[in-house]
């Protein structure tokens, strides 16, 4: 598939569902009804959308013909490379509208992670199955290791360990997002605070990470529709958000993480400079930026790889208030996977469109023109997306 033009595409409708921890409500309808809201927010029929790319493990194509009463359906997809699903779904969408494969494609992302997907629940359907499968269960579930923050701790152990990095940046990241989580009314955490204290008194669950440096577990869901930039101008609803570049990328030996080359080694490194080459923008030029936050280590981890300060200055670079609102560069402004909600990272696509429509109320960002999004996903999968108004 060529390459398309940036401004091409563009984000015509957002929808979310409300997010919370306990639900009635099936994955599949949360996803309906997250669907339906971003054609509504566009001004489209959900009748009318002709392509589907699809990032939970949750709904068929067919689902999706019948719940959205879809007549004509040109083009559909499932990514499964985890957080950095729905931002890769993007990345695919843009191409499919560009090169007419489709005309109105909708990226959805959603799942009950609360309701019926915990370790230990009784109804957790289907078991779930990691990258790497064999690898997961044959070496490492006999050790222990079966869960994600046991193993990417490998990977901040080493970080830690090559670059004599201050420990400080984590809990600055998880801070700030708290912060800003309070300013959202449709954050989990909205009311919740959190001091440095509450940081430092939380448990150690695996080193190095705290209770407070790990994702939360949330159910909802949430959804783009990509068109064409000037048919978004002329469908009549909320202002376009213009889509200037996207990428994906990942690492060398992608399911083996303790035998990778480098083991810091992340795809958004691989598609960070694609990106920003096809946008044509430097880094400095970026008004804000959604950064996947399912560790606040990966936050750090990203924002090197990505190009903004060498790797183990990452604590440095966030110090300071640069990454609060008012900031050199506000970060996930919604309160992230770590204070607003956990959708895969859907959530930070939906905010950098609220950003750059103006309206995302008491966190937004002043004069917001150019943002940045990234996904991570498994064990280094990386996607980004450069987005403007």
């Amino acid at each position: 598939m060529s390459r398309y033009q940036p401004d091409t595409a563009a984000i015509a409708g957002i929808g979310e569902t409300e997010y919370t921890r306990g639900t009635d409500k099936s994955g599949l309808q949360l996803l309906m009804e997250a669907s339906l809201k971003a054609c509504a927010d566009a001004g489209t029929e959900s009748g009318a959308v002709d392509g589907l790319v699809m990032t939970s493990r949750v709904g068929t194509n067919e689902d999706f013909v019948a719940g959205l009463g879809i007549t004509d359906l040109k083009f559909h997809a499932h990514i499964k490379i985890g957080g950095a699903s729905p931002v890769a779904g993007l990345h695919l969408a843009c191409h499919a509208v560009a090169s007419g494969i489709a005309e109105r494609v909708l990226v959805s992302a959603g799942r009950n992670a609360y309701s019926s997907m915990r370790l230990g629940a009784t109804d957790s359907g289907p078991r779930v199955v990691w990258p790497g499968d064999d690898i997961r269960r044959n070496l490492e579930y006999p050790y222990g290791m079966i869960a994600p923050m046991q193993w990417y701790s490998l990977h901040a152990n080493r970080w830690f360990h090559e670059t004599n990095a201050s420990r400080e940046g984590m809990a600055t990241v998880a801070l700030n997002t708290r912060r800003h989580a309070h300013l959202n009314p449709r954050a989990w955490f909205r009311d919740r605070p959190m001091s440095r204290e509450d940081y430092d008194a939380s448990p150690m669950l695996v080193t190095p990470f705290k209770l407070l440096d790990v994702c939360l577990e949330t159910d909802g869901a949430a959804a783009i529709l990509v068109t064409r930039a000037d048919a978004a101008r002329r469908a009549g609803g909320k202002p376009p958000v213009y889509v200037a570049a996207t990428a994906e990328g990942h690492p060398d030996s992608p399911d083996d993480l303790s035998n990778r080359p480098d083991i810091l080694g992340m795809g958004i490194g691989k598609a960070a400079p694609r990106a920003l080459d096809i946008a044509g923008i430097r880094l400095d030029e970026l008004d804000f930026a959604e950064i996947y936050d399912c560790f606040t280590f990966i936050v750090l981890r990203q924002l090197e790889e990505i190009g903004f300060c060498q790797r183990g200055e990452a604590p440095d670079f966030v110090a300071n208030g640069r990454i609060a609102l008012g900031g050199e560069l506000p970060l996930n402004t919604h309160g992230g996977l770590l204070s607003q909600a956990h959708i895969s990272g859907m959530n930070h696509v939906v905010e950098a469109v609220r950003q750059l429509r103006g309206d995302a109320d008491q966190a937004q960002v002043a004069g917001a023109h150019l943002g940045l999004v990234t996904g991570y996903g498994d064990f280094g999968d990386g996607a980004i997306a450069i987005l403007h108004n």
